[in-house]
């Protein structure tokens, strides 16, 4: 296959262009890092930084970050002074050849002037425990987060695998988040400085697996809101700030080939593959034709012999081929460069380009039901999954002490075509069936900042900034079904039915336009150092979306109908055959297959973060959000509708923390925050989906929901990595959107859409554990082995007449475990990650026809990694989802309060799935390319 060439070719230059680089002379090392309040967590600007002994130095930039450069190898001391704080000595810091040695340092404010006078001295293992209490003690609300000084320990390779190491936090689908076991809907993603738009147009969801986790400089989930965050969320806000500047020149490349255990070597079968198929892209020949008529008005009154004329130009794309499954393939190559200039100021960039291929299996089961019980239809599924990702990122930074600006980029390109081929019956009209269908589509995201943070004057006063594109893009040039039934249990031919034989192109645009700016404020309150923050932000989005749907039919003679209906689907619709005499495309577009819309996010925020003796710290303060929303479209009936929605909300919040000691605190929360329909949500498009039997609508009568939260949490930091937090929650609905099967649908089409429930509750406690397990024994490799947990019971209610279940989407529980060694000395990392999501509603049922819940699943992974070469190098193995579950959607028919799955034999299996077991192997070269002087 031609992607083989391609990957064989990037892998022998990969190898050339390592091979010419080691000769790449690495004498002089680096000491880097970052300074920071001990109290307030902010890093501090224009701090002096100096070699003990020597005249060299330098000062920390707007990030508080310092660079100390071409230093030869040896141990040396460090000075660190500035106004108002106590000046602090750190020794024993070791700098190899060709490394940048990282330190990080906290600073602690002079009581008096007479203070300032005072030297601290620590070492620098001491040092470096203290600046890993203070980043995470002094976050102003409840959070998690992991910075990429963790990431490096782990084996995640991309953030969807990092962030299922987030207290609370559990991965959907290997890439959308799901925080306190609520639905992805209630949680905004930002990237660096500016809020993403989603990368599922038909959801609120951004895929996470998209972004390389060697590119996160770190990441932080906010479960509680304060005012500089967006205002749309309950379940947390994930921000992830990319790397742009980094600490030494590299070269990073990475190859990996991964095995599934019911895919790969064995037979995959689809549609014939297009020619830029492997790099994401359709090449046009799938979409209709030049010259075909651009709308259904233009096309429905044309005689059958002119739709024939039209029909015949649309490629058959129907006849299948089977090949042998590939082994997955997941490559990368990374480059990083930073330049220091003559002017004391430092540019840099990180550059990345990554691909991804899998053709994996999948088995399945399908069923519905009658109101009796009885099943509706059976069906057995094969699925084919054919995908691929191809992304590429590009941050540039130009830094110069108080003053930075960052032009940050990223691509990413997918293409996922799902074969599915069936068979089974159904008890309605009693008939064997036979379908195949083969549904692609291609999604790209497109994001472009450009930001800015600088400190004014000599107050620290901090001002940041930031512009910001973004464009989403979803095609689907050709979904395709057919159908094929016969009278149960006979040995007849099967016959096409034509009306299920359908061909849907589909199109979808949207673009993002942003700015926003905040300034930051020290001021003296109660003799402490506080701040006042002031912002504002604008977003604009514009989507055009349309869709065009036909079906063949026969218009020949009915005398020849049963032998050409009887065709195998390799030739049925061949060119011979469509013609006035046999089969035409039949146009059965409607007018709400095509809206746009647009929305105007207009919001100002003020904030307050302040001290109260050495023990309290609250920070508090509003948001303001003007929403306005408007989808465009025709109805049924030919006339035009708009949905609209124009709001202004003002969401306090109010974060108080309780210091207790050094290592730990107590967190009281509280804010008001909202969740808005997606314009799918409110778009009343049809979207028919063939393997699940569902009719999905929008509804233009959506309300937004408002949420009221509040958080209680107890953290406790016993040493440097080691946590314990256990926190308490509370949330109250006010409308929140739910999908619901419609009352009217019957399982021949089963009718999907959004309603608001009048009110729901959620009521939650989160348990967060790491801890190292040298307490245990006095070996060496007892204190290399850390056990982590995190887990949360969330009880839920939805309220109203007659109701009583938990709220759509919302898991009773999550549980996220696992042990991790390293050992410095053989740079040996083995890691067990264990994962398991309460059963949770995927659909809201109706009277008779019960809810529809997703099955718990446990998932349990598993790594090794060794560093080789000099530790320039590393090789990893994977084993992913090791027990392969099913995982399941079911009906409850036991009425039992836990909701749990007791079997097909009990419950109502409406659908299975399983996916395989993984085994990957990867190996990754990082090649340090030397310092550069001035």
């Amino acid at each position: 296959m031609k992607h083989n060439v391609i990957v064989r070719i990037l892998s022998i230059s990969l190898l050339l262009i390592l091979g010419t680089l080691t000769t790449f002379s690495q004498q002089s090392g680096k000491i880097s890092g970052k300074v920071t309040d001990s109290k307030s967590g902010e890093t501090l600007i224009g701090l002096t930084v100096k070699i003990t002994g020597a005249t060299l130095g330098a000062s920390t930039d707007i990030e508080g970050r310092y660079t100390l450069g071409n230093l030869n190898p040896g141990k040396y001391s460090l000075s660190f002074s500035y106004i108002g704080y106590q000046a602090k000595n750190i020794t024993d810091i070791e700098v190899l050849a060709g490394k940048t040695t990282t330190l990080d340092v906290i600073m602690e404010e002079a009581s008096s002037l007479a203070l300032e006078e005072v030297v601290i001295t620590a070492t620098v293992r001491q040092e470096s425990i203290s600046a890993l209490y203070a980043q995470q003690k002094n976050s102003i609300s409840i959070s998690s987060g992991i910075t990429s000084e963790l990431i490096r320990r782990t084996p995640d390779r991309n953030t969807s695998e990092v962030l299922k190491r987030v207290s609370g936090a559990s991965i959907q689908d290997n890439k959308f988040v799901i925080i306190r076991g609520l639905a992805d809907r209630y949680n905004s993603s930002i990237l660096n400085n500016a809020v993403l738009p989603s990368s599922e147009p038909d959801r609120k969801a951004f895929s996470f697996d998209i972004i390389p986790a060697n590119l996160i400089d770190r990441i932080v989930v906010n479960k509680t809101a304060s005012a500089d965050l967006p205002g749309d969320f309950a379940g947390g806000v994930i921000q992830v700030i990319t790397r742009d500047v980094p600490e030494e020149n590299f070269l990073n490349a990475s190859v990996s080939f991964g095995y599934n255990n019911q895919s790969t070597f064995k037979d995959f079968t689809s549609n014939a593959r297009n020619k830029y198929d492997f790099l994401g892209f359709d090449d046009g020949s799938r979409k209709l034709p030049a010259g075909f008529p651009g709308s259904f008005q233009a096309y429905n009154p044309l005689s059958n012999a002119d739709k024939a004329k039209y029909s015949v130009q649309v490629k058959n794309s129907y006849p299948e081929v089977s090949q042998m499954a590939i082994p997955n393939q997941n490559h990368q190559l990374t480059w990083g460069k930073r330049k220091e200039l003559k002017n004391g100021a430092s540019f840099g960039n990180v550059v990345s380009l990554s691909y991804r291929n899998s053709q994996n299996r999948a088995f399945a089961e399908r069923r519905d039901y009658e109101f009796s019980g009885t099943p509706f239809y059976e069906y057995s599924e094969n699925i084919s999954k054919y995908s691929n990702n191809l992304g590429a990122l590009a941050n540039f930074a130009y830094i110069k002490g108080g003053n930075k600006i960052a032009f940050k980029n990223m691509y990413n390109r997918s293409f996922e075509d799902n074969y599915t081929a069936r068979t089974g019956f159904t008890t309605d009209n009693i008939q064997d069936v036979r379908v195949n269908n083969s549904d692609l589509t291609t999604k790209s995201l497109l994001n472009s900042q450009l930001e800015g943070e600088h400190q004014l004057g000599k107050k620290q006063v901090k001002l940041t900034w930031n512009l910001n594109y973004a464009r989403v893009e979803r095609d689907q040039p050709d979904q395709r079904s057919m159908d094929y039934r016969r009278s149960l249990g006979t040995q007849e031919p099967f016959r096409l039915i034509d009306r299920n034989t359908r061909r849907l192109f589909s199109n979808l645009e949207e673009d993002t336009y942003g700015a926003q700016a905040a300034v930051s404020i020290p001021v003296k309150l109660f003799e402490k150092q506080s701040t006042f923050k002031i912002g504002a932000l604008k977003q604009f989005k514009q989507r055009d979306f349309n869709a065009r749907i036909f079906n063949y039919i026969f218009v020949g003679p009915s005398v020849f109908e049963k032998s050409y209906t009887s065709l195998p689907k390799d030739e049925i619709f061949a060119p011979a055959n469509i013609n006035e005499n046999g089969f035409i495309l039949s146009e059965f577009t409607n007018n709400t297959d095509s809206y746009d819309a647009n929305s105007d996010l207009n919001a100002g925020f003020l904030m307050m973060d302040n001290k109260f003796g050495e023990k309290f710290r609250i920070s508090y303060g509003a948001r303001f959000e003007q929403f306005a929303q408007t989808l465009n479209a025709i109805d049924f009936s030919g006339q035009a509708i708009a949905a609209k929605q124009d709001n202004f909300d003002v969401l306090p919040s109010a974060n108080l923390t309780y210091s207790l000691n050094a290592k730990s605190n107590i967190r009281l929360s509280g804010s008001q925050t909202v969740s808005r329909p997606e314009f799918r949500e409110l778009a009343l498009f049809n979207y028919y989906d063939f393997i699940s039997q569902t009719s999905v609508t929008g509804n233009p009568n959506l309300k937004r929901a408002k949420i009221f939260n509040g958080d209680l949490r107890y953290e406790l930091y016993p040493s440097a990595g080691e946590t314990f937090t256990v926190s308490a929650f509370y949330k109250n609905f006010n409308d929140p959107i739910e999908q619901r099967v419609n009352s009217n649908s019957t399982p021949v089409v089963r009718g999907i859409n959004y309603l608001n429930a009048d009110q729901a509750t959620s009521l939650g406690v989160e348990l967060d554990v790491r801890k190292k397990l040298s307490f245990l024994g006095d070996k060496a490799w007892l204190n290399n082995l850390t056990a982590f947990a995190n887990a949360s019971y969330i009880d839920s209610k939805v309220k109203g007449v007659g109701i009583d279940r938990p709220l759509q989407g919302q898991s009773p529980y999550l549980v996220n475990a696992g042990l991790q060694y390293f050992s410095p000395k053989t740079a040996l990392t083995f890691t067990s990650v264990y994962n398991r999501i309460g059963q949770r509603i995927f659909l809201v049922g109706y009277q008779g026809y019960s809810d529809i819940y997703e099955n718990a699943r446990d998932v349990l992974d598993f790594q090794v990694s060794k560093r080789v070469l000099k530790s320039q190098a590393e090789i990893k193995l994977n084993i992913g989802d090791v027990l392969n579950q099913s995982t399941v959607f079911y009906q409850n028919n036991t009425g039992d309060s836990k909701m749990a799955y007791d079997g097909a034999g009990i419950d109502r299996l409406i659908n299975s799935y399983k996916l395989g077991s993984n085994v990957s192997l990867s190996f990754s070269y990082n090649l340090g390319l030397g310092n550069n002087k001035k």
